[in-house]
């Protein structure tokens, strides 16, 4: 799925332009996108996909400019916004029973976040979930508690924000500064350049929802849970892997029908090893959930 035939932002277009641009596009009907999903994963169609980009590009930059904030130019928060949209159109199953939009919000969110994580010194994959968690969600408690200005805050509001986050006092000072000192951009006015109203522009597109904190948190679970699963297989002899392997996480899973075909045994069969598989597995992710501290035995 090509990249280079999609608009894209920059700062000499302006973003107003950019928006105007991609509005072109028409919302799609469900009906109309099950037929273009169906037509991507069944031919690879090309077409269908660019028409599946292109009518969430709006989604797209509604949720980067949620991130406008960290200081980043804002039309390459956009593009790697739009790099997550290609990847989720790239792995949507229109037979789920969702729609795209929904799939494609957390792909969007995490190419965003990534692209935050990987532009900021201060934050490296090497540092705590916890100071993640703070870095992205430290400007939201200090608008909750009505604190403006930027250098350093009031004891009081340290110690508060560090109790809402969960933090130390330490950490919220630190990450404060550091902050308050890169984000140099956070007051810069979009979409001056051919005359429209800034403020009006990031009203319209700011995302009232986006809690990029809980995203990450969710994501650490994942990863942790991934890890967790990846160990836990050792218990599994090589049928009860493979069998499972095919069942439960594949994309489009094997049927019991063609399993029973290439293991000579009779379908309920397959689906008895399948399920004590899974007990198995199940039971030794626990196992190590408790030795690692992630849960109480």
């Amino acid at each position: 799925m090509s990249y280079t035939n999609l608009p894209a932002p920059s700062p000499e277009q302006g973003l107003s332009s950019y928006m105007r641009e991609i509005r072109k596009f028409p919302m799609l009907e469900p009906e109309e996108e099950y037929m273009l999903a169906k037509a991507w994963v069944e031919r690879e169609d090309a077409e269908a996909a660019h028409k599946l980009v292109t009518s969430h590009l709006r989604l797209a930059a509604k949720m980067a400019m949620g991130y406008r904030g960290y200081g980043l130019p804002i039309a390459e928060v956009v593009s790697e916004a739009n790099v997550g949209l290609m990847q989720a159109v790239k792995r949507f199953d229109p037979e789920k029973g969702f729609r795209l939009s929904t799939y494609a919000m957390w792909w969007i969110r995490a190419s965003i976040q990534e692209f935050v994580l990987r532009s900021w010194s201060l934050v490296k994959m090497g540092t705590t979930s916890a100071q993640k968690k703070l870095f992205f969600n430290l400007r939201k408690a200090k608008n909750k508690i009505g604190v403006m200005e930027e250098g350093d805050m009031r004891p009081e509001h340290v110690k508060q924000i560090a109790h809402d986050l969960n933090v130390t006092e330490k950490e919220v000072t630190s990450m404060n500064r550091r902050m308050s000192g890169g984000d140099a951009s956070l007051n810069v006015r979009v979409g001056g350049d051919d005359g429209e109203g800034a403020a009006e522009f990031q009203d319209w597109l700011e995302d009232e929802d986006a809690d990029q904190a809980a995203d990450y948190a969710e994501r650490d679970e994942l990863e942790a849970r991934r890890e967790l699963m990846t160990e836990a297989m050792s218990v599994l002899n090589d049928r009860e892997k493979d069998i499972l392997t095919k069942r439960k996480l594949l994309d489009k899973p094997i049927t019991l029908e063609d399993l029973s075909t290439e293991y000579k045994v009779s379908r309920e069969r397959i689906r008895q090893i399948e399920v004590r598989a899974f007990e198995k597995l199940q039971e030794k992710m626990r196992a190590l959930a408790v030795e690692r501290g992630m849960m109480k035995g």
